[in-house]
């Protein structure tokens, strides 16, 4: 018996009516299609003598090659322009098509909507500095180095999407939005405890953290650089570890605080005292399996920074 995939269908039909044979029973019993399926081709090759589709099947669509040139030189033109805008644009040409019909166009075009990905503003001299460090470091033991930083978590954080059907999810938002901060390290096997505060990080309060957490990192922010700050490291820290300043891509804790902020949001803390046990438990939470990925990533780091001659890398 003849295999029976669609495919293989159509070719034993076709086969089949070359020899003669018009009977859908018959053919059904050689190949075991379908009889709608035999019936539906049959009368293609009566009437017009092929089985093969016809041409300009479909609705035609809305957006012409040339309305398709229009909204690419419009984009061309003005990056920023809304879909909106572009159809009154189009309008005026003859073509009448909705937003969302624009939207659809682009996106099938390989076209993307988004904000700009923000990245320091590097300097030739950052730069120089960048690919100087990362030549120095590129064969370092980086399972020695304790990665530390601190950061803001803000209160009613909005940056996570949902997906949702109808009118737009209302978040209430106050207008001003508590910060609390925090300090933490870590390394290939583990973690600091996290240090949440208000106010302002001194030299006498950095120093105070670094007595309990020994980092052998730091970048060039003035209270990490003060004399006070400095004495006690010569001191204590056995390997200090350069940073250039304004490198927030090369540090990988960066990518931790990324995580454990979006961890955070999702639990959306009503006060600060929510935000701060928040933050906290989801700091704990983040496996050393994560951290040494992140430690791990630190030789392609150093590599693409010499490869872009010291501009932002994507990490």
């Amino acid at each position: 018996m003849l295999n029976s995939d669609k495919k293989n269908q159509r070719t034993a039909i076709a086969h089949l009516w070359t020899q003669g044979i018009y009977n859908a029973m018959e053919i059904h019993r050689w190949t075991n299609a379908p009889l709608s399926t035999i019936y539906d081709n049959l009368k293609k090759l009566k009437t017009k003598g092929t089985m093969d589709h016809a041409k300009g099947n479909g609705r035609p669509k809305k957006i012409t090659k040339r309305a398709a040139q229009a909204l690419g030189q419009y984009i061309h033109k003005n990056p920023s322009i809304s879909t909106r805008t572009m159809v009154n644009k189009l309008e005026k040409t003859g073509v009448k098509v909705s937003h969302s019909t624009i939207s659809r166009h682009l996106a099938d075009a390989g076209y993307t909507n988004s904000l700009p990905q923000k990245t320091p503003m590097l300097t030739v001299k950052h730069k120089l500095a960048r690919v100087k460090w990362a030549e120095k470091h590129l064969e370092d033991n980086w399972n020695r180095t304790f990665f530390t930083d601190e950061t803001a978590f803000q209160l009613f954080r909005n940056t996570l999407k949902y997906w949702y059907k109808g009118s737009r999810p209302v978040r209430r938002i106050p207008k001003d939005r508590t910060k609390l901060k925090a300090w933490g390290g870590f390394w290939v096997k583990g973690k600091s405890s996290l240090y949440c505060f208000k106010g302002i990080m001194n030299a006498e309060f950095y120093v105070n953290i670094i007595k309990k957490h020994l980092p052998e990192q730091q970048d060039n922010d003035s209270k990490h650089t003060s004399r006070l700050a400095t004495a006690f490291i010569k001191k204590n820290v056995p390997v200090l570890l350069d940073w250039p300043s304004n490198s927030p891509d090369i540090n990988p804790i960066e990518n931790l605080w990324s995580v454990v902020k979006q961890n955070v949001e999702k639990r959306m803390p009503k006060d600060l005292s929510e935000l701060e046990r928040y933050m906290i438990e989801e700091w704990n939470k983040i496996p050393n399996s994560f951290l040494a990925n992140l430690v791990g990533s630190m030789r392609r780091r150093c590599e693409l920074l010499i490869e872009k001659d010291g501009e932002h890398i994507s990490y």
